[in-house]
């Protein structure tokens, strides 16, 4: 398959897709998010895998919209727990380094530790694992990265700290993405839904209470603005599900108290790590 990816072979996403469907496929690097959608549309890639959220960092609003605004489906999930690794060629300490390369989100979640060092400067860059293979493809010394394991492996730099994520429980949750060509899973536990509201008094209180009623589990729930209505908000749901019977009456009554419901995906759930 043709897999898309945000960032370089060795970043987080390539890990998910590794994982998720081994190594013997073409991963496809896409180093913006707005990349893995239009490649999908285009035929280009078979699947995407694409962050959603952060144990640290919390929603990536951007990439909800994007799934909504292309019409994705959501064909699965997938848990990782990220361990940020300072990465630089061997035969160098932290001392001798003078800046370090990274995503903003790396970044931040390793803000505690990259303050005990006031000496390194911090460059914003696109992707960790790329920044990884720069500073092997032109042998920078004073140079590190922050990425993961894969990334020290496949590009052989040396770890000269290990797991400095300010919070070490701290994990990411991906969706596999595709535009559901295929038959509908069976035998579901988990599903994302979006819908939209009427700008009235306890609409989404209504919303809420058939979730309750037919014991619906809320593992998310998640606003997003409307770009061409201002102060009017989308709501991103995953549901777990005990009983199909109920999550479809639900649907249907839901689908009666919305203005707009869309099935993002009807997936199994994956238990965090």
């Amino acid at each position: 398959m043709n897999i898309g990816i945000q960032g370089t072979v060795g970043s987080f996403h390539y890990e998910v897709a590794k994982n998720l469907f081994g190594e013997n496929n073409h991963f496809v690097e896409c180093m913006d998010f707005n990349d893995i959608p239009v490649l999908l549309k285009q035929g280009k890639i078979d699947k995407g895998v694409m962050a959603v959220e952060n144990t640290i960092a919390g929603a990536i609003l951007p990439n909800y919209g994007l799934i909504d605004e292309y019409d994705l489906h959501i064909a699965g999930e997938y848990y990782l727990p990220i361990h940020h690794h300072l990465l630089a060629l061997p035969g160098q300490t932290v001392a001798d380094i003078k800046e370090v390369w990274s995503h903003p989100m790396a970044l931040l979640q390793c803000r505690k530790y990259l303050r005990s060092q006031p000496h390194i400067k911090l460059v914003e860059e696109k992707d960790t694992a790329e920044m990884a293979k720069i500073i092997q493809q032109k042998q920078l010394k004073g140079i590190a990265a922050i990425a993961g394991y894969e990334a020290a492996k496949i590009y052989d730099l040396e770890i000269l700290a290990e797991s400095i994520q300010t919070n070490q429980i701290n994990a990411t949750r991906f969706v596999v993405l595709d535009l559901k060509n295929g038959d509908a899973v069976q035998n579901f536990n988990k599903a994302s839904i979006r819908f939209k509201l009427s700008h009235q008094p306890g609409s989404l209180v209504n919303v809420l209470q058939i979730f309750n009623r037919y014991k619906l589990n809320m593992s998310k729930i998640q606003s997003v603005p409307i770009i061409d209505k201002p102060w009017e908000y989308a709501f991103f749901v995953d549901l777990l599900i005990d009983n199909l019977a109920d999550y479809q009456t639900a649907m249907y009554q839901v689908a009666r108290q919305v203005i707009e419901l869309k099935i993002l995906g009807e997936y199994t759930s994956m238990k965090k790590q």
